[in-house]
């Protein structure tokens, strides 16, 4: 199942006639993005411009070849179109839409794995994802982007993937991959299977993961890392100031007692061998380190 996309990527947008879909499918496909189609079944045969909409994802894969599907789809429709883009034959399926209620997403995940084995899931609530100069999935804002690595980024967090975009590109430092998995409690892709990826890519050389309060991802990351992930790893962690039992930004961003806070996540992927900055700037220093240690 694949997490990266490059300039023969195929998209299509379930939701490109509505005003989000529209505006940041047009956007991609100006970047260069292959947005090759649309789905909306009142819709069908009419385009967006020129990019022709499709009643189902099936008549749209048919007749492009899409393997990637962005939905822009509101939240009560979200776990259908995910399962019509599965069924269909949809590689990887990438969710912007937030607001996805837990049980939907929890039903979807297990549907997915059971049934559909042959297709990711990237969110529901993430920014999508990037190969900079080469394909743009989601919202994230390329112009803040930079080919040519060595970096891969994966986050949790929308607002940190652009700040530390924007800090390595000011930096001269490129990027392969950049992967926002969303801060839902449900994520259809993890930390893990992102450092797996990057682990296996030739062209990605240090790993910068960003993460925040909540749950056990950073520390099953951590786990990950410790257990022989050879590409060194920059991590940053948001949240250390947050008080227990309240919700902080994301769903999924929430400390219950000692579980789920910022320091034990420190902690954890320090002890495996992370460097981890204690605010943005510094762990976008770290890299600039990492970098430099390469060459």
């Amino acid at each position: 199942m694949t997490i990266f996309v490059d300039d023969t990527t195929k998209v299509l947008y379930q939701g490109l006639t509505g005003s989000s879909g529209r505006f940041y499918g047009l956007r991609n496909h100006r970047y260069g993005t292959q947005v090759v189609a649309g789905t909306n079944p009142r819709k069908a045969g009419t385009d967006v411009e020129g990019i022709p909409i499709y009643a189902t994802v099936g008549e749209a894969v048919k007749a492009t070849g899409a393997t990637v599907s962005c939905v822009f789809i509101p939240a009560p429709g979200v776990e259908a179109a995910v399962l019509e883009a599965a069924g269909a034959g949809i590689e990887l399926v990438v969710v912007i839409t937030e607001g996805v209620p837990t049980h939907d997403q929890a039903r979807l995940f297990r549907t997915l794995v059971r049934d559909f084995p042959d297709t990711r899931l990237l969110g529901p609530n993430c920014p999508g994802v990037i190969s900079p100069g080469q394909c743009n999935i989601g919202i994230t804002a390329a112009e803040i982007a930079m080919g040519g690595g060595p970096v891969g980024i994966v986050s949790r967090s929308g607002t940190l993937t652009y700040q530390a975009l924007h800090d390595l590109t000011r930096a001269g430092i490129g990027q392969t991959t950049c992967v926002g998995i969303g801060g839902d409690p449900v994520p259809g892709t993890t930390f893990v299977d992102c450092l797996a990826a990057f682990e296996a890519d030739p062209d990605t050389e240090v790993v910068l993961l960003i993460g925040e309060i909540g749950g056990s991802a950073e520390e099953e990351a951590a786990a990950f890392v410790a257990a022989g992930m050879t590409t060194p790893v920059v991590a940053y962690v948001a949240g250390v100031t947050a008080p227990v039992g309240r919700r902080m930004g994301h769903a999924g961003a929430i400390v219950s007692g000692s579980v789920g806070t910022a320091q034990a996540k420190i902690d954890a992927l320090e002890a495996a061998g992370a460097a981890v900055g204690r605010n943005p700037d510094e762990a976008a220093a770290l890299v600039a380190e990492a970098v430099a240690a390469l060459r």
